[in-house]
């Protein structure tokens, strides 16, 4: 292990000793409220389930991996007015971090080489005001005699307004602020601290977020074949730049089936005909049944659909992917494509560096394993890149510098899940009651 990672193997083995077998809380008055039933699949102490202010309550299963850390199973979304929860996922995880230095000198594979799972930490009650910290049991823990950290917060957060609509009088203003089921751990790797992070919205929108904070390496201002930058007084000392691939899985479930259909929708813009004031578009929709290494193009995007579910207007329900910045990583084939969407193997666990019992000649990256099969169980891979080339004001300690994506719902429900009973009634061509 050199010079960024050195500090990984005995640090963490500190904080696990550390940990103890305790099980820590924020304040018990702040506490999201407890539904009454657990999840299904899984005991209460694994049980996440809460009901947000909106009147959304998202319910899922929690287990801890050896390698990918945090893994989210059976999670569902019942907005009020819907008789029982609509699942959304089957599970979802992290699938690797990616970490190759500019100078080609190294490259990580953090989840499945470099302990990432191992390297959980205790939180402190002030990380997750009002809500609630368990106790992981950490597998393989550097520390076999103390292998429970008190490191998963589950707790809501405001994330502002939802909607606002005045109409045509100012007589009366409808608007919500918007409430977010909050579940994160945090993994240091070295002298990085990654924050897992997944936010669940009250509207059924589901964010998947990774920052990446702790410490520059002070080991690392060595880049003197001039890819660094600058750290501290005069230009003696260049960090190494690199960059960070972080790739979700995610084995969607809609409507408790796994046969999700997969829909790629294109649109292409035209300059203004004859008699027309602006430029026209034209949205086309493919349907893909193979397996696919995606790209993100202007005006292009993709669902999930349900096989099975539609919601109150006879329409199919279905979660669009929704990108978030990203910088393409052109160094290695399997983190040359935005996102890859496979058949359901169950030896493929990681986007690189595999460490799933696959076939022998199956391949060790994402990108091997789309070979023209028939989707009939669609996994989803999304790979986000971020190009950290350090500051001065990385330093100390550095700031969050957050990648992500998120899945939206389109055509769930029929309307807003939050919309207000007096607005109940304007679903599609309305008229105005007298």
């Amino acid at each position: 292990m050199s010079r960024a990672r050195t500090r990984a193997a005995v640090g963490l083995s500190v904080v696990a000793l550390a940990a103890g077998a305790m099980t820590g809380a924020g304040p018990a008055s702040a506490q999201p409220k407890a539904a009454a039933a657990p999840a299904a699949g899984c005991s209460a102490a694994y049980k996440i389930q809460q009901k947000l202010a909106g009147g959304t309550t998202w319910t899922m299963c929690w287990r801890y991996d050896s390698k990918a850390g945090l893994v989210l199973d059976d999670v569902s979304y019942q907005p009020k007015g819907e008789t029982k929860p609509i699942k959304v996922l089957n599970s979802a995880r992290l699938a690797q971090i990616d970490v190759p230095y500019d100078d080609g000198s190294v490259e990580y594979d953090d989840l499945t080489g470099f302990g990432f799972a191992q390297g959980l930490v205790n939180l402190a009650p002030g990380e997750c005001p009002g809500g609630t910290i368990k106790s992981v049991k950490v597998p393989d823990s550097w520390d076999p005699q103390h292998p429970n950290v008190n490191g998963l917060c589950t707790t809501t957060r405001s994330r502002g307004h939802a909607y606002r609509m005045q109409g045509d009088s100012a007589n009366k203003v409808y608007q919500a602020q918007g409430k977010d089921l909050l579940v994160y751990t945090v993994n240091q790797v070295g002298w990085y601290e990654y924050m897992t992070e997944w936010r669940f919205q009250d509207d059924g929108t589901i964010n998947m977020n990774v920052g990446a904070t702790g410490s520059l390496s002070y080991e690392d201002y060595d880049a003197g074949d001039g890819r660094g930058w600058p750290i501290g007084k005069g230009a003696t000392a260049s960090a190494t730049s690199h960059t960070h691939n972080v790739f979700w899985r995610l084995d969607f479930g809609l409507d408790g089936s796994s046969k999700t259909k997969v829909e790629q929708y294109d649109s292409k813009v035209s300059a203004p005909a004859r008699g027309q004031e602006a430029p026209s578009a034209k949205t086309t929709r493919t349907k893909i049944t193979k397996e696919l290494a995606g790209d993100y193009k202007t005006y292009r995007w993709w669902r999930m659909v349900s096989a099975t579910g539609k919601n109150k207007d006879n329409h199919a329900r279905s979660y669009e992917i929704v990108p978030g910045p990203t910088t393409k990583y052109p160094g290695r084939s399997f983190t040359q494509h935005d996102l890859y969407f496979t058949d359901y193997n169950k030896c493929e666990q990681f986007a690189s560096n595999n460490t799933g019992n696959c076939a022998a000649g199956a391949g060790k990256s994402v990108d091997k394993w789309v070979n023209g099969q028939t989707l009939t169980h669609p996994i989803l891979w999304m790979n986000v890149g971020f190009h950290h080339i350090a500051r001065d004001e990385d330093q100390q300690p550095m700031p969050v510098h957050w990648q992500g994506f998120s899945i939206a719902p389109r055509d769930v429900t029929a309307m807003n899940p939050l919309t207000p009973d007096a607005l109940a009634a304007q679903n599609g061509h309305w008229e105005p009651r007298s």
